[in-house]
């Protein structure tokens, strides 16, 4: 009755403000008919009971309960802490105790809290089903809570976290073109009390734009669809960010590529229209003027100057521009060793070719590195045992890069010093030319051998940086050797002096994607040396060899690799050849599971002896996981006494290695075994060396 009478009171009062004061003084308010009407009726319907409003309630704060604790839980912490308003204690009653340890205390307070994750409404089975799912596993990969394991060490913890994968969210819906994209956050309590509370991340995509118009804001270039053509994304593609940004990229690669060294790509704009969910595309590019190779200009700590870069270039000066030659020129300059900085960057130039297009000069700053270097390497392998090498080089003795080198290596079978001058890149680019004279001793089963030696050679071969598709080099020996080997004629082993002359001619053909990992392609390579031993009397023969190497890769970590080689020496015998001229086989390089040389013929004394020819065969599986490896081979070969293989007499080794992959190399560790062992072999051989084994 309450409610009805105010309701009553405001139509009255309403009706006293809006009559004057001469007609409320000279005749009534209201009659009695306008004052029934304005009652209300009491025949309304009845009010509903308090148990049914109290279910009504209930309902309400169920359905509302979700949004309120991920509000709770993702609310904004205080702008301030009310306890920096409250007053300081007194003096007196300040606690000088340290605070617990936080391995004190309630063990429950000190729990971090947990949480699970989901994703809503990025999931069906329609258009977008696979993209989608790469979405979703992009957000994996990138996510914050993903990252956090489910523990966070408190609630804010939890809020930092799901505010920036809704962030991260966005970012990746809007780079495949949902721009319209929403995501809001919520919280899943549907489950027990005991477990995590579980964070929803309810995703709304909206319309997939598309590209509209494209446009690029560029002055003419040559040839005219050099833009065009180089941009993939076409008119009704999804607008992709990463697809956008990819072809942008392209563009900037190709235009210095093809003659335009100075250009620079702009801004882009894209329009949306909502309506139509499209946007067009513009993209506003300095192509620069067309240019030609110039002059070569060079500053700094120098190594050497302009003409012996002239050398090392691939191009010529009036050649279009071409950005991969420069990449090309850098590289070969970081090939040399010589500089710890260098850089070749276009600055333009006043002068023009006849046709009228200009010159595009290169600057190449140099900061020439430490001339000098020394280095170590050790290694052991059953047959051949310990062995260590040690070098000290000037690398530019003699400028453009005229090496001076002096190598050591000591080893429990073989001793040597050598001294050795290298010109590298010597009037054309990678053409080297190298004189050796060395001392050397070996002492094996097969021989001993002190030997002299004078060595030049003119090479064009690969290096780890420069791995090269054909190969060659050509030279000569000269060779003083006081050998011990068994004499068949005397029934002993005595000593004898031979002086060797070689003519030695290699050439090689490569496929192969690394030098000292291959995983496809395959190599040959034939060596063919012309020789004369003048020892007990004067021979003329040749020695040849043919290697070739085959690896196919399965998989990422799967690569099945194989290898022949057949050798022979035609022109003399075997008895008259020096024995460290003489082939033989077993060991790291050759047939694992065999000692050094321990192949082929023997004398009565059991000792290798070596002869005229050998043929061999290896293939290797290789699993690769992540930087380390394990190989599984069988090796197979045999040296024969005549000049001609004879592929009988097959001896087999087996076994397993270790591969530690280093942004030089794999180095490896093999351990091998011969089949069907004979008396006198060994049953282990073990090799540790850098690179794969073949």
């Amino acid at each position: 009755m309450g409610a009805r009478c105010s309701k009553l009171n405001a139509i009255l009062l309403c009706g006293i403000a809006q009559l004057p004061i001469a007609a409320f003084a000279a005749q009534p308010i209201i009659d009695d008919k306008s004052f029934e009407e304005a009652l209300p009726q009491l025949d309304a319907p009845p009010m509903e009971s308090i148990e049914e409003w109290q279910k009504a309630q209930d309902a309400r704060e169920q359905a509302e309960a979700p949004r309120a604790e991920a509000d709770e839980l993702l609310a904004e912490p205080p702008a301030t802490d009310p306890l920096l308003d409250a007053p300081m204690p007194p003096i007196e009653t300040f606690d000088a105790e340290p605070p617990p340890s936080p391995t004190q205390g309630n063990d429950a307070e000190q729990q971090s809290m947990r949480y699970a994750y989901r994703i809503e409404g990025l999931a069906g089975d329609g258009e977008f089903a696979e993209l989608f799912r790469r979405i979703r596993q992009r957000f994996e990969d990138l996510s914050a809570l993903d990252d956090g394991d489910g523990r966070a060490e408190n609630r804010s913890g939890i809020q930092a976290r799901a505010r920036q994968d809704r962030q991260l969210l966005l970012d990746i819906l809007s780079g495949e073109g949902f721009f319209d994209a929403t995501v809001d956050l919520s919280v899943d309590r549907s489950g027990e009390q005991a477990q995590p509370v579980t964070l929803v991340l309810n995703v709304v995509t909206g319309k997939r734009y598309r590209l509209g118009m494209i446009a690029f804001a560029a002055a003419p270039v040559e040839p005219i669809d050099l833009i065009t053509s180089n941009f993939a994304p076409k008119t009704g593609d999804p607008i992709i960010a990463d697809e956008i940004v990819g072809a942008e990229a392209n563009v900037s690669i190709k235009l210095p590529e093809n003659g335009y060294p100075f250009a620079k790509i702009g801004q882009r704009d894209i329009l949306l229209d909502s309506e139509l969910g499209t946007g067009d595309y513009t993209l506003p590019i300095e192509t620069g003027p067309r240019s030609y190779f110039g002059t070569i200009i060079t500053e700094g700590k120098t190594a050497f100057g302009a003409n012996h870069i002239e050398v090392l270039r691939r191009f010529k000066t009036g050649d279009l521009y071409d950005a991969r030659k420069v990449d090309d020129l850098q590289a070969a300059l970081v090939a040399t060793g010589l500089l710890s900085t260098v850089s070749v960057e276009p600055v333009a130039s006043n002068e023009t070719a006849p046709d009228g297009t200009p010159y595009a000069n290169l600057l190449v700053r140099q900061e020439a590195g430490p001339p000098r270097t020394i280095a170590a390497s050790a290694g052991y392998s059953t047959g051949q045992g310990l062995r260590a090498e040690g070098s000290w080089t000037h690398r530019n003795l003699s400028p453009p890069e005229g090496a001076l080198a002096a190598n050591l290596v000591l080893g429990t079978q073989e001793q040597a010093a050598s001294v050795s001058f290298q010109r590298s890149n010597a009037g054309k680019r990678d053409r080297n030319i190298e004189i050796t004279l060395s001392a050397l001793r070996n002492d094996y089963d097969a021989f001993d051998a002190l030997t002299g030696r004078l060595a030049g050679i003119l090479s064009y071969v690969s290096t780890p940086i420069w791995q090269k598709k054909f190969t060659y080099s050509f030279g000569f020996e000269l060779l003083g050797t006081y050998e011990r080997s068994y004499n068949f004629g005397r029934n002993l082993r005595d000593r004898q002096l031979y002086y060797v002359g070689a003519l030695p001619v290699q050439a090689g053909f490569d496929t192969s994607n690394d030098l000292l990992n291959p995983t496809k392609g395959f190599r040959l390579n034939l060596r063919i040396s012309p020789e004369t031993s003048l020892g007990d009397g004067s021979r003329v023969y040749v020695r040849t060899l043919l290697d070739g190497s085959y690896y196919k890769a399965f998989n990422e970590s799967f690569v099945l690799a194989a290898r022949a080689r057949i050798g022979s020496i035609n022109g003399t015998s075997r008895n008259s050849l020096p024995p460290s001229r003489r082939y033989y086989g077993g060991g790291g390089g050759s047939v694992r599971g065999f000692g050094y040389q321990q192949l082929g013929p023997r004398d009565p004394n059991n000792d290798p002896i070596g002869g005229r020819s050998l043929n061999e065969f290896a293939i290797e599986g290789r699993y690769r996981f992540g930087n380390f490896g394990v190989v599984g081979f069988v090796d197979a070969g045999q040296v024969y006494e005549s000049s001609l293989p004879k592929f009988d007499d097959w001896r087999f080794g087996a076994g397993i290695g270790g591969r530690f992959y280093t942004n030089f190399g794999p180095m490896r560790v093999d351990v091998a075994t011969p089949i069907n062992r004979r008396p006198g072999e060994s049953r282990i051989a073990f090799y540790v060396s850098l690179g794969q084994a073949f």
